[in-house]
């Protein structure tokens, strides 16, 4: 590495430490998938990733209800799966059938998503996992066709689903649909917003993921006199840190550092101007909640900071239940439900239901078949998509046989995904804005794919 690459690797991580609060790998060249052309958008669109991290229990989610798969679902939980009588008020009701009579429930633990679903606001998107191309389970035995590395790893499968990489990725989807924006944004540092740390997924090539907490932005330096002795040793070390220098990486140093305080004023300043009517509708000792709380007040500034899109991102962890998967999964449902509900509920009140989108992920699913009282890692699994631009009341993709040795499973009730990452992460994108070249930069792999089946659909 030369010295003048060496000051710019330098540079990128510093920049990456100063917005985003701790550092990102650095991202060495993406050339071989090709560059995005930069976009402008006279409206404002949000898209809000909501990962499970730990690997979200597909099966106690979202459960199958027809009698024959319902059948084979107690024969693989018969001590951890719901009974069928508890499931009856949790029924969802598809404005379009599914083939073969099959049917599903959600958690009893979800009211407040069965309604969404019920009010067109809802859809599900069936066995969405990790894949490099199509795969059949003759395929995945025969090792015929790749696949992604570490299957069943929590860091590597995190990764791949946000990334399209395993763990050590320099950039995710949601960074790299930043960076087609952020040009056009009017506060180019808060086009990707992380309000639970820091994440592959909003990290881009250009954009960086600027992090808040749920009560406003995270300071570069903290505030408290007690730290630094005094407001005066604060403001000093505040001014060496942007004060501009002879030498290029403590002069660039510093021109970051200045910037990741101009944000930071000016994110507070527009948040101390935010309405305040809406924010009650989320429910309280709720952490996901109160992350959401925050991007909705973002999404009420955005026009103050000139902003046309924005990509968020929040988290809960805990879904990693090897045992006490009855005991402590309907509670972890219970409050992503409340959350998501909230959400949709204060976007309604904003004005922008139809402008905002927010989707769930996870690491994987997990295996049919329980582990005693809990489940294990697997693959495949079901995610919800919640928005007034959805169109909900449907199932999307492919409903997977329920059982274990079957065309779906492929090992303990882990399924094989029939609905890749990439084309539920390209239905959002194309939303969102980007097209069909586009698609190819933010998605590395969705050219594996017949381009029919990029838009899965469930986005108007």
């Amino acid at each position: 590495m030369t010295q003048d690459q060496s000051r710019r690797a330098f540079l990128k991580r510093s920049a990456l430490l100063g917005l985003a609060g701790t550092a990102t790998p650095f991202v060495s060249s993406l050339a071989a998938i090709g560059e995005a052309a930069a976009a402008t958008a006279s409206d404002y669109k949000a898209l809000v990733c909501v990962f499970l991290y730990g690997g979200n229990d597909y099966a106690n989610t979202l459960v199958p209800y027809d009698e024959t798969s319902f059948a084979a679902y107690r024969a693989a939980r018969a001590n951890i799966g719901y009974q069928r009588d508890a499931l009856a008020g949790s029924v969802l009701n598809p404005a379009v059938a599914l083939p073969g009579g099959r049917a599903y429930a959600l958690s009893p633990s979800m009211p407040e998503m069965n309604q969404l679903f019920a009010a067109g606001k809802m859809a599900v998107a069936l066995n969405v996992g990790t894949l490099i191309e199509p795969a059949t389970k003759a395929q995945f035995n025969n090792r015929s066709v790749r696949l992604p590395p570490k299957l069943f790893s929590h860091n590597d499968q995190q990764s791949f689903f946000q990334a399209s990489s395993p763990e050590g990725a320099h950039s995710g989807w949601g960074g790299r649909i930043g960076d087609v924006f952020q040009s056009g944004n009017g506060t180019a540092a808060l086009t990707c917003i992380n309000a639970s740390g820091n994440a592959v997924y909003l990290s881009g090539r250009t954009a960086i993921q600027y992090a808040v907490g749920t009560g406003g932005p995270v300071a570069l330096l903290g505030n408290s006199r007690t730290a630094y002795g005094s407001s005066t040793a604060l403001d000093t070390l505040r001014g060496l840190m942007t004060t501009e220098s002879s030498f290029a990486m403590a002069s660039e140093h510093a021109r970051i550092s200045k910037r990741a305080f101009d944000v930071q004023a000016q994110l507070s300043s527009a948040l101390a101007g935010a309405p305040a009517s809406g924010f009650p509708l989320f429910p309280s000792n709720n952490n996901l909640a109160d992350q959401l709380r925050m991007v909705a007040r973002m999404i009420a500034i955005s026009q103050t900071l000139g902003l046309k899109r924005q990509v968020f991102f929040v988290s809960m962890g805990g879904f990693d239940l090897h045992d006490h998967l009855v005991a402590q999964h309907p509670g972890l449902l219970a409050k992503v439900s409340a959350a998501m509900k909230g959400f949709y509920d204060t976007t309604v009140a904003l004005g922008v239901a139809n402008q905002v989108t927010s989707f769930t992920a996870s690491d994987f699913g997990r295996t049919l078949q329980s582990n005693d009282d809990g489940s294990d890692h697997g693959w495949g699994g079901m995610h919800f998509v919640v928005g007034g631009a959805v169109r909900g009341q449907r199932f999307y993709g492919k409903a997977p046989v329920v059982g274990t040795g079957t065309s779906d499973d492929v090992g303990q009730g882990r399924l094989l995904p029939t609905m890749s990452v990439d084309q539920y992460a390209a239905t959002l994108a194309s939303w969102f804005g980007i097209d069909s070249n586009g698609l190819r930069t933010v998605l590395p792999n969705i050219g594996n794919y017949d381009a029919s089946t990029w838009n899965q659909g469930f986005l108007g």
